[in-house]
């Protein structure tokens, strides 16, 4: 049941992670998607769903994007179950046709000395925290982790970064407040580069996608990465919080724009109504959920797998 950090992190050889642990995450999941689920499969079974009746399709159509799939999923999803030779079971065969939409299992790219790890998103999402979670569990598959403290303007981030590193046993590149972001990035580069690190990742500050300005200054950042090592940053994961819904999209369209997004963290599901934004963002923007986030305790941040999703979303067994 479920994907192992081994797998995420390319650990082809290494020893599965405890079947118990992956077990309770599933039921946290499944905790978490339960006001999505309500709406999704409450609406589903109210419809009385016909496969023969055109106005069967189009209840299933509305009753997707009122649970947040988006559009463009909706239609493809819908395409490909009116396709079925045999439908049999709506929700059994919706949770197939979700979990197909993801496409294959991704893993994040730790190929590089160091391999550098931008995160970004608005305010609010839990970056900081994801990053701390990411750090502990890099850790513990044997990564010496180093963090750049870049977001150098919200009150208290760096010391609350410097308490997440030290549970991952990580150290911390920071500077004072209102400082350069990108100087802190370089400088971070530059200590990971002559320590040995493993893997930095970079904090950034919250911000809107629509404040062009600052977008700008992310941009700024990304460039000075690649500029001290090619490729960099390897990995630019975007933290969207689940409770935005269809602003998740947008968000994700923006900073993707903008700083080349290469895949997702979807936190703050267990207060979320809109889960199937997940749906939306991996198949309209071709993103990849790498990480899903449940709670605040470290094992509440846990790699994405597609199925366990479709199955926690559709009630299915």
């Amino acid at each position: 049941m479920g994907r192992s950090w081994a797998e995420l992190l390319g650990e082809a050889e290494a020893a599965p992670e405890p079947a118990e642990e992956r077990g309770r995450f599933f039921a946290r999941l499944r905790d978490s998607l339960a006001r999505s689920r309500r709406a999704l499969v409450g609406e589903l079974a109210a419809a009385s769903f016909d496969p023969g009746q055109e106005a069967g399709w189009e209840r299933l159509e509305e009753t997707l994007l009122a649970g947040d799939v988006g559009v463009r999923a909706t239609a493809e999803l819908v395409r490909r179950l009116e396709a079925r030779a045999e439908l049999g079971d709506l929700t059994a065969a919706l949770a197939d046709e979700v979990a197909a939409l993801f496409g294959p299992p991704p893993t994040l790219d730790l190929a590089h000395a160091p391999a550098v790890i931008l995160v970004v998103g608005v305010n609010g999402t839990g970056k900081t925290t994801t990053i701390g979670k990411l750090a502990a569990r890099l850790a513990a598959h044997g990564r010496s982790v180093l963090v750049a403290a870049a977001d150098t303007y919200r009150a208290a981030a760096e010391e609350q970064l410097e308490i997440w590193a030290q549970r991952a046993g990580a150290e911390v590149v920071a500077a004072e407040r209102g400082a350069d972001p990108a100087a802190v990035a370089y400088d971070a580069l530059q200590a990971a580069l002559a320590r040995g690190r493993d893997v930095l990742l970079v904090d950034t500050a919250g911000r809107l996608h629509t404040q062009t300005n600052l977008m700008e200054e992310l941009a700024k950042v990304r460039r000075v990465l690649a500029g001290r090592l090619e490729g960099a940053p390897h990995e630019t994961l975007l933290v969207v919080d689940a409770t935005t819904g269809q602003n998740g999209l947008q968000q994700a369209r923006l900073f993707g724009q903008t700083v080349g997004v290469t895949g997702v963290v979807l936190t703050k599901l267990d207060g979320s109504a809109k889960g199937g934004v997940a749906i939306a963002i991996a198949y309209e923007l071709g993103l990849p959920v790498k990480l899903v986030g449940v709670g605040e305790a470290l094992e509440d941040l846990q790699p994405f797998d597609a199925r366990d999703y479709a199955r926690a979303l559709l009630d299915r067994p």
